[in-house]
């Protein structure tokens, strides 16, 4: 494909940053930024455009990730296996993406973001605060089956999957927003590695467009992590509902053949 002129560059650079603040609260910043490169490239290939939009939020999901593990403490015992779980799933979607078209994604991702935005929207207590609902054993093996899942979700396709790590970490093990946000971002960020092991070695990276909208990305996901955990799981629980509903009209337009 042809270099990108700056103009384009910036335009970019600026949806990684939105993407990035967007990310870092909560997980869907992929809303933006991939439709943006897949508009913004059009002589690129998907697996190109996938395997930019993995580099670019990688850089931005590794600060985040350093911000909320220093600031909220995550418990090892659950992120550790989570992010393995994850890096594996990821791994394994990444290297079928080239086999499964989005169009299988798109209707059964539209009825879980349908299903989660009611829960979370008629719950307001849900992931006010902590509490663990299942013993040690089943609490892994959980974070281990959200981590495989979700993980592939993320090498095949990956919008959302923040959203759905949110999801489970609060709705499924009963963390609160903010320490499930915090385990998010350490298994998005293992998603994200796992898919540019696979991507990478292909050549299918456009490393300028990658790294320039890693870098406005990085400044988005620092200042969306320390802006959630100054406001708190309230704060996230509210971004959560609007990307959800975000997520909600863009891909159900996507089904509809709205747009």
């Amino acid at each position: 494909m042809d270099d990108p002129g700056l103009t384009l560059l910036a335009v970019l650079a600026l949806a990684g940053l939105v993407a990035g603040f967007v990310d870092a609260v909560v997980g869907g910043g992929g809303l933006v930024q991939l439709p943006a490169l897949l508009v913004g490239l059009p002589g690129a290939s998907p697996v190109q455009v996938l395997a930019t939009n993995k580099l670019a939020s990688w850089m931005g999901v590794t600060v985040s990730s350093a911000t909320y593990l220093r600031r909220v403490r995550p418990q090892a015992s659950t992120f550790v296996p989570l992010m393995l779980a994850a890096f594996v799933g990821s791994a394994a979607g990444a290297v079928a993406a080239s086999f499964i078209p989005r169009e299988a994604f798109d209707p059964v991702v539209l009825v879980a973001l349908l299903l989660v935005g009611a829960w979370v929207l008629f719950r307001p207590s849900l992931g006010e605060t902590t509490e663990l609902r299942f013993g040690r054993g089943h609490h892994v093996a959980l974070a281990v089956g959200a981590g495989l899942v979700v993980g592939f979700y993320d090498g095949a396709l990956g919008p959302g999957t923040g959203s759905f790590f949110v999801l489970a970490m609060v709705g499924l093990l009963g963390y609160s927003f903010l320490e499930g946000s915090a385990n998010a971002r350490l298994a998005n960020w293992a998603t994200n590695l796992a898919a540019l092991v696979v991507f990478v070695p292909q050549g299918a990276v456009l490393w300028e467009v990658g790294l320039v909208v890693g870098v406005a990305n990085v400044v988005g996901s620092y200042v969306g992590a320390r802006t959630a955990v100054a406001r708190g799981a309230g704060f996230v629980r509210a971004f959560f509902v609007v990307v959800v509903g975000g997520f909600v009209v863009r891909i159900g337009g996507d089904v509809l053949g709205v747009w």
